[in-house]
């Protein structure tokens, strides 16, 4: 019921109805799965939604084996993996076209340090690498032209890296970041959008892809700015400079990267 020139329609299982929902696709967007509940980890998400997540992908590469998929469902550091490798299988893999979608702790980024600096939203722009669970979300302050005390520092690269623990807790078991979370996903959705179909240019936004910018230490995927294009992928853009405090975020972050993302790889070749 929303005025907007788009058509909407909806599928269930019987009458091939992920079939009819995929064929002809340019971009599905896969937020499937179950929500955190208090005291766990997104990681302890893993067995349910590695399953959805894989037979979600095995039908996009069966019925829109081109279209640009973007993971949203938990733990995206190791549900894109299972994506890429279920795409691999069947031969249809394109690293410019698997997106997970982390815009969410770039969402909270700002609006935390707008909380703490008293600015607006658009004024707080921080650039989140890394992954997106716990210590995988590294943001860098010192890159956003604002000061920050030392303590400041800390309180926000907590609350960034462990926000979505406030929402599991304040909805007491009921559920995790609903609406920041579709307020995010739009956000890359409609990026990637103008990017593909809209032909804009300069069209920069976080994600988790296929990289090499840590590929020598083992990690596959990583996330940083990426330029979109009409292909997906147009260009990985390098970390840049960071400061002392932020290359140790960096340094504990490769090792649960690199466990995220080879517990995907293993459960889809399993």
């Amino acid at each position: 019921h929303i005025n907007t020139d788009s058509k909407v329609t909806g599928h269930i299982p019987k009458d091939d109805g992920l079939k009819h929902a995929l064929t002809g696709c340019d971009v599905v967007v896969i937020p499937a799965g179950v929500p955190r509940k208090p005291g766990m980890t997104r990681d302890d998400l893993f067995n349910t939604n590695a399953s959805i997540v894989r037979d979600l992908a095995a039908a996009c590469a069966k019925h829109c084996p081109k279209a640009h998929i973007l993971v949203i469902a938990n733990p995206v550091n190791s549900t894109v993996p299972i994506v890429a490798e279920v795409f691999k299988k069947a031969g249809v893999f394109d690293p410019k076209r698997l997106f997970g979608v982390t815009t969410l702790d770039v969402v909270r980024a700002s609006r935390f340090v707008s909380e703490v600096k008293k600015i607006p939203t658009d004024e707080a722009k921080i650039t989140v690498i890394g992954g997106h669970s716990g210590v995988t979300i590294v943001p860098l302050l010192s890159q956003s032209g604002h000061s920050f005390t030392d303590a400041e520092v800390k309180a926000l690269t907590k609350r960034i890296q462990f926000g979505g623990d406030e929402v599991v807790q304040a909805k007491s078991g009921t559920g995790s970041a609903t609406l920041s979370m579709a307020f995010a996903g739009a956000r890359f959705t409609n990026s990637l959008l103008e990017a593909i179909v809209g032909g804009k240019k300069g069209v920069i936004e976080p994600t988790f892809v296929k990289s090499d910018i840590f590929a020598a230490q083992g990690v596959e995927y990583f996330a940083t700015n990426v330029e979109l294009g009409p292909q997906g992928v147009t260009k990985i853009h390098p970390v840049g400079k960071v400061n002392a405090y932020e290359q140790g975020l960096i340094d504990a972050a490769i090792p649960e990267l690199q466990s995220n993302i080879t517990k995907g790889k293993a459960f889809a070749k399993a």
